[in-house]
């Protein structure tokens, strides 16, 4: 199973429960990148925009390749009244831009699904001289503010998460200075979300290996979480580190 298209069976739940990115990053993409209504940017796996919309109110020429059909037909639905958004619905690592190059190439939680050795090279080649290539994602501490009901939590993942779909997606961000890439740097940024049990099943339901779950161990899985944090109060609080890589093209 190609886990990358799993995403596309559920658009309006991952709109609603993916996290978004906050305004700082933006204001730091944004100027790191000199990004302005002359620029053109390219957003690789869009999804349903978590990471779009800042980049559109620059008033850029802003291109995204969305790989799933359903995730593009509901973006562009989504962002249909900005007339500087273009989406194309393909294969980033297949697709031919042609002769299009651009100032921004980037990237929220989709690159590490694209070997280095096909990603890395393309971005470098897609970037104009000195253009800023971008890589975000959200990495979320369940624990620290739970930890027993972080504990009670992983026993049952222990008993009813069976699935023989493994996320195995592994990037070393920092190999980008292989490929050509130079000011290679990470920022770091910091949230907290707080869930209901419900709420918290309907977020984990957007996990790529948990919308793979089959009967009977998806019901039990997601009725063993929403008891649990029942149990406990009714509340989970994550504390989510946002990280952003910034390089760029020599």
């Amino acid at each position: 199973m190609d886990l990358r298209m799993v995403f596309d069976r559920i658009p309006e739940e991952f709109d609603k429960w993916r996290p978004h990115y906050c305004d700082e990053l933006f204001a730091d993409v944004i100027e790191y990148s000199k990004l302005t209504s002359d620029s053109t940017a390219l957003e690789i796996g869009p999804g349903t925009g978590q990471a779009t919309e800042p980049v559109l109110k620059t008033g850029c020429s802003y291109l995204a390749i969305e790989l799933g059909e359903h995730l593009a037909s509901y973006t562009k639905n989504k962002f249909c009244t900005y007339d500087n958004f273009h989406l194309v619905n393909a294969d980033f690592e297949t697709y031919d831009f042609a002769q299009n190059r651009f100032d921004l190439v980037y990237s929220a939680a989709t690159i590490q699904w694209i070997p280095e050795e096909i990603g890395f090279p393309k971005v470098y080649e897609l970037l104009k001289e000195g253009g800023t290539f971008a890589m975000m994602m959200t990495h979320t501490d369940e624990r620290s503010s739970n930890e027993a009901l972080y504990s009670k939590l992983q026993e049952v993942y222990d008993k009813y998460f069976i699935t023989e779909n493994k996320y195995s997606c592994k990037l070393n961000y920092s190999n980008v200075v292989n490929y050509g890439f130079i000011d290679f740097e990470c920022r770091e940024y910091h949230q907290i979300r707080e869930f209901t049990a419900d709420e918290y099943v309907s977020y984990i339901g957007t996990h790529c290996t948990h919308i793979t779950l089959e009967e009977p161990y998806k019901s039990l899985f997601y009725n063993g979480i929403r008891d649990t944090i029942l149990s406990f109060g009714n509340k989970i609080t994550l504390n989510d580190t946002i990280v952003l890589y910034l390089a760029r093209k020599q």
